[in-house]
């Protein structure tokens, strides 16, 4: 059910766009929209940002899989619990590139009555080839918004189009990016499992993303647009001084831009956002050094804590009459009372003997 939801908004959104070029709302679809969502995009990222860094981290609760560092003859897993800042750089750099803990991932099934664990590396190198793709292909669109076009990304270009198969030569990671995208799609669509869990927030930016991929691999190798013109709008829009072009570019390409619009103005207030949230993964940013260094709760607030004196005299009746037996000890002097308030960041008071 969510996934047709999603698949008719998606369509739904082609159709808005395809519908507003006949009626020439190119400066709408190519200008206002871009800009409005970039905006948004920029702001919902601030926003999210400055609200994660806010937040207090109360408690010490990286994820580990391995040993703690204790003991000297004790070996220590350096990645699965790190323990100094740059073992945790070292784990989050293998995390972020190479999703390392995906690559653990397993599957459950029951044979019987028995759970069953095996690995599930499928996902890892869907994922891999999605999320490299994707940053590929956008590290190629710059030429559309430089002039002159940087020499790393024409050899980028150059390497993502080495085999010249057909013309215009097919790009690698246009196959890459479909296929990673197909699988991850499936797996939610055929998996019972996946399925059960699987959202509308789920399918929407696989569907939004798919139909990205497939309008401009439309554009490169069947449907025809006008280079020129989209590269004088993108320059515009990137250089501020946005201009609609008198050469037609075509419907596609108004689909395509108002679908990345789309997405960009979705992105901060979705789950794609983990690509930026994982850096504030309190489960991944932190060191597991809790033997070695204390982590105070920013939460706490003051306390007031007794002495057993106190507590004593507090419920001397209570105790008389329950038999327990009462130390008749001399009430402290008040210069001892170093058993007040902790104040996190504030040194305790100092003891007076």
């Amino acid at each position: 059910m969510e996934a047709g939801i999603s698949l008719i908004i998606v369509i739904g959104l082609i159709i808005i766009a395809y519908i507003g070029t006949l009626l020439g709302l190119q400066v709408l679809f190519g200008i206002v929209i871009p800009y409005v969502a970039f905006l948004i995009l920029v702001l919902g990222l601030i926003y999210r940002v400055i609200s994660w860094a806010k937040v207090p981290q109360p408690f010490k609760i990286p994820t580990t899989c391995g040993q703690q560092k204790s003991l000297p003859w004790v070996k220590h897993s350096r990645l699965e619990a790190p323990f100094t800042t740059w073992e945790v750089v070292l784990r989050m750099f293998f995390e972020i590139f190479l999703f390392r803990s995906l690559f653990r991932n397993l599957r459950a099934d029951l044979e019987g009555r028995r759970l069953i664990y095996g690995s599930a590396k499928w996902l890892w190198l869907g994922a891999i080839l999605f999320h490299f793709s994707f940053f590929i292909i956008m590290l190629r669109h710059i030429r559309l918004f430089t002039n002159p076009v940087p020499g790393f990304i024409v050899r980028l270009d150059y390497i993502d189009s080495f085999f010249h198969l057909g013309i215009p030569p097919i790009y690698i990671t246009d196959l890459l990016i479909l296929a990673g995208l197909i699988f991850l799609l499936l797996r939610r669509l055929i998996d019972p499992k996946v399925n059960y869990i699987s959202y509308g927030s789920d399918y929407f930016p696989l569907f939004l993303i798919l139909g990205i991929v497939i309008s401009g691999v439309l554009m490169r190798y069947a449907i025809k647009v006008d280079v020129y013109a989209v590269k004088q709008l993108t320059l515009g829009l990137a250089t501020f001084t946005p201009t609609i072009p008198k050469a037609p570019i075509g419907s596609i390409f108004y689909i395509h831009l108002f679908l990345v619009s789309v997405l960009a103005a979705y992105f901060p207030f979705s789950k794609l956002v983990h690509m930026i949230g994982i850096f504030f993964s309190p489960t991944r940013n932190m060191a597991n050094n809790n033997r070695a260094v204390r982590h105070v709760n920013p939460w706490n607030y003051p306390v007031k804590h007794y002495t057993y004196y106190e507590y004593q005299e507090r419920f001397r009746d209570k105790m008389e009459n329950a038999g327990i037996p009462i130390d008749e000890e001399v009430e402290p002097e008040k210069e001892h009372e170093w058993y007040s308030l902790y104040v996190p960041g504030k040194e305790p008071p100092t003891i007076k003997s």
